[in-house]
Formats: C-alpha cells, sequence, structure tokens
C-alpha cells in the first residue's frame, strides 16, 4: 500500500519505464455524501499495487506520469469523474475495456465475465457494499482491489484483436476520445431536474413543490450526516409524502419509524413549505411530444436505419444513436451531425 511519500517516491521509476498502465478507484459513495475517492489501483509489467488517496501523500508526480500513458481501464466514466472532481486530471489516452466488449456487440460486459470468457479465469465476487474508507483495509478488500486491475492488460490484448479484425478499433479510439472530452468538464446541476426523483413524473405543480422541499431537507441532511442521500430517506418515499400532503391525508405514517423528533419536524417542515410556495413548478417537457410531423417522420426515419444498422453488426442500438440524440437530428437536421455524432456513427446512420 503507497501510503507514504517515500513509498512513491520509490514506485515512480518503475512507473515511468512502465510499457503500459491499468487504472481502477474505489470510492465510499455507499457510505459518505459527498462522495470521496479512497483508493487508486495501478497494475504495471509484474507488479500491482494500491495508492491510499487518504493518505497525507502528494500524489502529483504520479499523475503526471499516468497522464503520460494510455491508461486501459473498465467502465472508465465513473473513475474518471472521480479523478477529476479529486485531483483534476484528465488522462490523455485511454483504452476502456467495457466499452470494447460492448464494441464487439458482447451483452455481459463486467469484469468477471470478460476475464472468465477470454482469460479462463474466475475472479471471486467482491465485497459489493465494503467501506473502501476503512484503515486498514482487509486482505479480501485488498484481494479484489488489486484483480481489477491485475488482468486488464491481457484482457485488453484480447479485445483490442478482435476490434481489429471486426474493423472496429478506429470506433472504440473515437469513443474513448470522448469519454475523456466528457470527464474534463464537471457537469452543474440543472435546479429544474436535479431533486425530480424517479417516480416524481406522476406529481402535480403541487406535489412537484413539496417534492422539492423534501429533497432539499434531504440534501442538507445527508451533508450534515456525512451519509448518502438515500440512507436518509427513499426517493419512492419522498414521493409518498408528496402526493398524500396534496390529497391531505396523514403523512407522519410514511415517515420512517426510526427518525428522531427532530428529523421528523424537518420533513413536516419542508412538507409546509412546499405547500405554501408561490414557485409551482410543471412537468418536464419532453421534446418527442413536440415534434412537428415531419420532424416525426425524420425521427422515426433514423431509428430504422440505426436499429437495421445495430441488427447487422450485432450492437446495442444506443451504441449508434441514443434516443436523445435522434431527436436532436429529427429537430434540427443534417446540421446537428456535426459534434452530436462520432466519425462512425453518422457513416452508420448515412
Amino acid at each position: 500500500m503507497i501510503d507514504a511519500q517515500e513509498k512513491l517516491a520509490a514506485l515512480l521509476p518503475k512507473l515511468r519505464a512502465a510499457d503500459w498502465i491499468a487504472l481502477d478507484t474505489e470510492a465510499d459513495s455507499l457510505h459518505a455524501y459527498p462522495e470521496k475517492l479512497c483508493l487508486m489501483q495501478v497494475s504495471i509489467d509484474g507488479l500491482d499495487v494500491l495508492l491510499d488517496t487518504l493518505a497525507p501523500v502528494d500524489f502529483t508526480p504520479a499523475l503526471q506520469i499516468l497522464r503520460d500513458h494510455t491508461l486501459i481501464m473498465h467502465g472508465s466514466d465513473y473513475d474518471l469523474r472521480l479523478l477529476l472532481k479529486t485531483f483534476e486530471f484528465v488522462p490523455s489516452h485511454i483504452f476502456d475495456t467495457m466499452l470494447a466488449a460492448r464494441l464487439l456487440g458482447r451483452h455481459q460486459v463486467g469484469l468477471q465475465n470478460l476475464v472468465s470468457h477470454y482469460l479462463g479465469v474466475t475472479l471471486e465476487k467482491g465485497p459489493q457494499k465494503a467501506d473502501w474508507a476503512r484503515r486498514p483495509l482487509t486482505p479480501r478488500m485488498e484481494t479484489y482491489a488489486r484483480h481489477d486491475t491485475h488482468y486488464l492488460k491481457p484482457l485488453a490484448d484480447a479485445l483490442a484483436a478482435e476490434l481489429t479484425a471486426k474493423g472496429r478499433l478506429d470506433w472504440h479510439q473515437e469513443y474513448c476520445g470522448e469519454f475523456i472530452r466528457n470527464s474534463a468538464v464537471i457537469a452543474q446541476p440543472d435546479p429544474e431536474t436535479e431533486w425530480r426523483v424517479k417516480g416524481s413524473h406522476g406529481l402535480g405543480p403541487r406535489g412537484l413543490a413539496v417534492l422539492r422541499e423534501l429533497w432539499r431537507w434531504r440534501e442538507a441532511e445527508a451533508l450534515s450526516a456525512n451519509r448518502p442521500p438515500f440512507f436518509v430517506l427513499m426517493p419512492e418515499t419522498m414521493v409518498a409524502l408528496a402526493q398524500a400532503a396534496v390529497d391531505e391525508q396523514p403523512t407522519q405514517d410514511l415517515i420512517p419509524r426510526r427518525f428522531s423528533p427532530r428529523r421528523r419536524q424537518g420533513v413536516t417542515e419542508a412538507i409546509a413549505k412546499g405547500l405554501a410556495s408561490e414557485h409551482k413548478p410543471g412537468p418536464l417537457k419532453h421534446y418527442s411530444r413536440r415534434l412537428t410531423e415531419a420532424q416525426a417522420r425524420r425521427y422515426h426515419d433514423y431509428e430504422r436505419r440505426r436499429n437495421r444498422r445495430a441488427t447487422e453488426l450485432g450492437l446495442d442500438p444506443s451504441l449508434i444513436a441514443s434516443r436523445a440524440t435522434l431527436l436532436t437530428l429529427a429537430r434540427e437536421g443534417e446540421k446537428a451531425t456535426n459534434g452530436t455524432l462520432m466519425k462512425w456513427q453518422l457513416e452508420l446512420l448515412t
């Protein structure tokens, strides 16, 4: 475990000389709020190492080396966002093994499945709800963490060979570049949508106003308690409370019994504030409901082309173009293809 500056200094020459680097991360998203990066796993030829990102260590020299290499990662989207938030780190190049598997038409793209299929190795199922902020890590946690990167290089080699044989390696490279560009910007939450939890579409304006205040209360409570929001109050409970309040039904029985009097009071006050709010949010307007007749025809034309090509290639249709992308193309026409679609996606759709 790299948990001291002198240990990192000893590792740096090995990292610098490496022909390849595999990288993964672990966070405490099930145990803290906001989540924090707790561990970086790095593998190079002949060495698997864990970097304790909670230790008082300046990892800048290691990050500079990582930036100069192509990083082999699996399902990199979350890891890249976490690295940006923690270190303002953006890699230069990545090879994402999960994306590679998807572009090959595989349906089971978890690391366990891919390592078993391509390498004949059975990985033990890891501690799914582990608190990666705990120290010391248990031996089982350490083994699981090391396995996350240990097999990525041979897996990437096998996937790259198959992508090349199918003429899809360029697709993968372009997609990985898109991942990096997207990861370089921290998305700002939309105040009109961030509180709209699953199930909120059935609420009217007053119910939405109550839900918004409940969400704000829950957010503050989660930050104060350093617990994930769902640990404080589940989304379905928030929706049920909002609907009951609007229907003038009792809400006390819907509040979790484990709540302290202070929390019960907080929920009650949030409901009252929502009911009294003058700003009543309306339902979100979906682009699909605003398509003109011509736009609808264009949408279905793109959709048919996408689905036909996806079937021919054995791909998930959303890899070629998501529904949101098709709606943009339907509304704006060919001019929207620039910047909306990657080169290979455009070639498949036109």
